[in-house]
């Protein structure tokens, strides 16, 4: 049986956890659900295994809200430095005509005229939500995250709020799993993509997030609904790509219920915001 009864009126939600070259072994992977008052029921987990597939799921009708985990902006500080264009979309553009070696060897040389402690620039939401600096490019390669996503939702069409205006039935918004796993289990490691470090104790940690999300216990004020192979699929999965698609479905799901979609009055709209942060 399935651990909520069809949800009338509802908003569908989904979180998305993001690879920059997806493939069988590390696909895109999508969690959806259904937001109703206080509870958010996850139907489906999915894994989009390459680029066209990740397109088609974005040209799915609406009405829905996304939360998906990589970067949608980068700090303007660095677009100036560069003398790249200042509007988001015509950065995007001109974002993904560029090639990784390009974008790495340029953020390479603009971190190294610059101060140890202080070699990235930072987008405004980072400081907010703990992330890791747009521009970079290892570990995690988000700048690359950037570069095979924003332009995919462009193409798609979808709303950004703050960013871009597309379909308003189909609201996209950066995400960051990492914001809400440290509310609940602080700095404690809960997956790896090495199996040598798939501990137990990062299973325990991911134990720990699932439950503390189905009991409401987050500033979210949102409790997780799931069937028992639901829960079991979230907890044993070692690299945690589940787990964050869910994260992320919680933070979309918290952002569609509130004024602006949470985002303060004035956000940059060159660097963007991150939900719930």
């Amino acid at each position: 049986m399935n651990a909520c009864a069809p949800l009338f009126p509802s908003t569908r939600v989904a979180g998305v956890d993001f690879t920059s070259r997806p493939a069988r072994r590390k696909p895109i992977t999508v969690a959806c659900g259904e937001l109703e008052g206080g509870a958010v029921c996850l139907r489906t987990l999915e894994r989009l295994p390459d680029e066209a597939s990740f397109a088609r799921w974005l040209a799915m009708p609406g009405p829905w809200v996304a939360a998906l985990d990589f970067p949608f902006g980068l700090p303007r500080e660095l677009v100036v430095h560069l003398g790249w264009p200042t509007r988001w979309r015509e950065l995007i553009e001109h974002y993904r005509g560029l090639d990784r070696d390009e974008i790495r060897a340029t953020f390479a040389a603009f971190c190294a005229k610059r101060p140890a402690g202080a070699k990235f620039a930072h987008r405004t939401c980072e400081a907010s939500a703990g992330s890791s600096p747009s521009m970079k490019w290892v570990n995690p390669p988000v700048a690359f995250m950037l570069h095979a996503g924003a332009p995919a939702l462009l193409d798609a069409g979808v709303h950004l709020p703050g960013l871009h205006e597309g379909d308003p039935a189909r609201v996209a918004l950066e995400g960051y799993p990492g914001l809400l796993a440290r509310e609940l289990v602080g700095n404690r490691s809960y997956k790896a993509d090495d199996k040598a470090r798939q501990t137990p104790e990062r299973l325990i940690a991911r134990k720990d997030i699932v439950e503390a999300l189905e009991q409401g216990r987050t500033r979210l004020q949102l409790r997780l609904r799931l069937t028992h192979a639901q829960r079991e699929a979230l907890v044993d999965d070692p690299m945690g790509d589940l787990l964050d698609a869910v994260l992320c479905m919680m933070q979309a799901a918290w952002a569609a219920r509130q004024p602006r979609w949470g985002q303060p009055a004035e956000i940059d709209p060159l660097e963007g915001w991150i939900a719930s942060a």
